[in-house]
């Protein structure tokens, strides 16, 4: 997945999120995010890897998100993989 398509997801991942209060609250307190962080981080791809991060958290977060959203389940892990910080670590 591209970057910039992986930063769609996880701005529709951000305005899912942020639409339900319990889930908001929960990312806010996870990620040590203002509520008035939240638009200057929508342009930011390291800011949006946390919002994928909290998503990725919950298996039930990314099935309502999906499901909510058209997205393939595997799909924000992929776009995880595709933004600052996402790179899965080779051991070898």
């Amino acid at each position: 997945m591209k970057q910039e398509t992986a930063e769609t997801l996880a701005l529709r991942a951000l305005a899912w999120i942020a639409a339900a209060d319990d889930h908001l609250a929960r990312f806010l307190e996870a990620s040590g995010a203002a509520p008035s962080d939240l638009a200057a981080g929508a342009s930011d791809p390291r800011f949006l890897g946390a919002v994928l991060d909290f998503l990725l958290t919950d298996d039930s977060l990314v099935v309502a998100f999906c499901d909510a959203s058209g997205y393939p389940y595997p799909a924000p892990m992929q776009a995880r993989a595709a933004l600052p910080g996402g790179e899965v670590p080779h051991w070898t």
